[in-house]
């Protein structure tokens, strides 16, 4: 019953309009995006994820993967047919290098795609997305020889990857892991552990899986400056490179969980398991955090997705359903009630979802363009800039993401009232997918904490600096236009609460670090608002003059974005100041509680 219309239009108009996509078009990788090719890929991969991933999305939540006695497992109905045909179109190759057999074309765009597949099928998304991190991370850390070997599969989806980080005593603190690695003296090792909420460890889809497993070396340092990263493939391969014998991997358990069922979230075993080291020794956190970076923008996007998917269908039952009389009239006379649409706490969900959908959307395709430009800007100052603002961003992005992703899937599914909390509806779906994504790739409060313990003061807090010139240049810059008023005005009023806040931060912080630990979660949810607000900003700019020229058949959609904007700045924005106001308590009243006492 539920269903899924990707916001094809919307994003074309961010990227084109916007966020300035095509004006990098003089770099490598954007040279080949033109404006029709990136219609053409949004507009196809639309079509894909609405057509042949959304209708398997209750089917996979119902089924969910099934493990057999010998080990394997199957995903649900549907899955590997929708899988053979994604590989077919090619859709995973987007954002590889031409030379292991991809097309080339800026990451962003990946991602964005990324998007229209966890809102039509979120756990069968995660699949290639895991597949995706563990390419980025060969193509940054491994030798050419591997690249090689793995990367053509890889790309055209015939072996697939994930991540293996969290063992059963451990999961942010992986100085604790124990998993062993043993060196056999011709340059493999033998890997010995269990690690596990390993998403997509075992599946029917792929010939292979190609494992990137945490592990200390014998001998190795204690805590996280002694482990290492490892390629474990599930099949070793034979000397045509075809996969062969079985590889000492195996899938102990699915995990029983609230949602996301249609991935195999599983227990990973490792019996004197052959690895090859990735990297150097001792530096394997340096070489996963490739990956982990990678999917902490893919999970932010995830609490994107369900919020749309939400929404959408949140707004389809409001038009429908019937239900008293508006306030200040029938709005339907010729029906016994009217549709719950003409309420205005209805439209205050309603906008309040849609506004925070849209500004998420560009702040994460802003970001991700930094990214593209941190790696294939010729300018050196150009790739650091951009990479300061990735690096700043990605902790806010999948903490207030996904926390609100979670917060307005909730929302959505009010609207249907009983009917939300009845499965047909899929709106329960949406919600218990949700909120599986402000927990992993590091819970929310961690990413708090990596945002102001690292990310602020990173390189005498240039990240930081930069951020506030450019948002200061933008309100120097449209200040004085009367008609932005209603935009720029909010936004200076966040932009100085973040500032004071991040002074407040310096003053008190380093004094006492439990004062950074009391603010962290308030001071980055306060940095997203005001990174949203920033975005409605620059819509509203471009908004405003696209009227003023005459905007045709766009106009209604034009004055819709403003009003969307100014509701988010009459209604969200205002909860910096409160954001600021929490945050500068400190942590006196937080920490004077005895322990006895909770």
């Amino acid at each position: 019953m539920p269903s899924y219309n990707a916001p094809v239009e919307d994003t074309l108009f961010l990227l084109n309009d916007v966020l300035g996509f095509h004006d990098h078009s003089h770099l490598p990788r954007f040279s080949e995006a033109t404006p029709d090719v990136v219609e053409a890929i949004l507009k196809e991969g639309a079509k894909f994820c609405e057509e042949q991933l959304q209708p398997l999305n209750q089917i996979g939540d119902h089924e969910g993967c099934t493990r057999h006695d010998d080990g394997r497992v199957t995903t649900p109905k549907g899955f590997k047919e929708a899988y053979d045909a994604f590989c077919e179109a090619g859709w995973g190759s987007l954002a590889i290098p031409e030379q292991y057999g991809g097309q080339n074309l800026p990451a962003s765009l990946a991602v964005v795609l990324n998007e229209f597949m966890c809102s039509a099928n979120m756990a069968f998304a995660m699949y290639p997305g895991l597949t995706q991190g563990a390419i980025a991370a060969l193509l940054e850390h491994a030798s050419d020889e591997f690249k090689d070997t793995y990367l053509p599969k890889m790309t055209t989806g015939e072996w697939t990857g994930t991540m293996n980080l969290t063992e059963p005593h451990c999961g942010t603190d992986l100085g604790l892991l124990r998993t062993k690695a043993v060196p056999q003296g011709d340059g493999s090792y033998k890997i010995s552990g269990t690690k596990i909420f390993i998403s997509a460890g075992e599946h029917d889809l792929s010939d292979n899986i190609v494992h990137l497993v945490l592990a200390r070396i014998e001998g190795a340092p204690a805590g996280t400056k002694g482990i290492s990263l490892f390629l474990v493939p599930k099949k070793r391969l034979d000397a045509d490179g075809n996969p062969a014998e079985d590889n000492g991997v195996s899938c102990g358990s699915i995990e029983e969980k609230m949602g996301i069922h249609g991935n195999a979230t599983c227990v990973m075993n490792y019996d004197e398991a052959t690895g090859w080291l990735i990297g150097e020794e001792n530096k394997g956190l340096r070489a996963m955090f490739v990956m982990m970076n990678e999917a902490r923008l893919g999970v932010a996007i995830q609490g994107v997705s369900q919020s749309e998917v939400a929404y959408q269908n949140a707004v389809a039952y409001a038009k429908d359903r019937i239900q008293g009389r508006s306030l200040t009239g029938p709005k339907a006379p010729d029906k016994p009630a009217d549709p719950i649409i003409v309420h205005p706490d209805v439209r205050r969900v309603l906008m309040t979802i849609r506004s925070f959908n849209e500004a998420a959307r560009a702040l994460y395709i802003h970001t991700a363009i930094k990214g593209d430009i941190s790696h294939v800007s010729e300018d050196e100052a150009e790739r650091q800039a951009a990479d300061d603002f990735m690096g700043l961003m990605t902790p806010v992005l999948k903490g207030v993401l996904t926390d609100k992703g979670f917060d307005y899937s909730v929302m959505a599914q009010q609207m249907f009232g009983g009917h939300g909390y009845i499965s047909e509806w899929g709106m329960e779906q949406f919600v218990r997918d949700a909120r599986i994504a402000m927990i992993y790739e590091g819970a929310n409060g961690i990413q708090a904490l990596d945002l102001v313990g690292r990310k602020l003061p990173a390189n005498g807090g240039r990240a930081i600096q930069a951020f506030f010139k450019e948002v200061g240049g933008f309100l120097k810059e449209h200040g004085d236009n009367e008609d932005l008023q209603g935009f720029t005005k909010p936004l200076k009023k966040g932009l100085d609460d973040l500032q004071a806040a991040t002074m407040w931060l310096m003053q008190n912080g380093m004094a006492n670090p439990d004062n950074a630990g009391a603010a962290s979660t308030d001071y980055m949810h306060l940095m997203g608002l005001v990174g949203m607000g920033y975005m409605w900003a620059k819509i509203a700019v471009v908004a405003q003059a696209k009227l003023e020229e005459g905007a045709g058949d766009k106009e209604e959609m034009l004055k819709n974005k403003l009003t969307l904007g100014t509701f988010y700045m009459e209604r969200l924005m205002p909860e910096t100041g409160a954001q600021l106001a929490r945050l500068s308590t400190g942590a006196q009243t937080m920490m004077s509680l005895p322990e006895e006492a909770f």
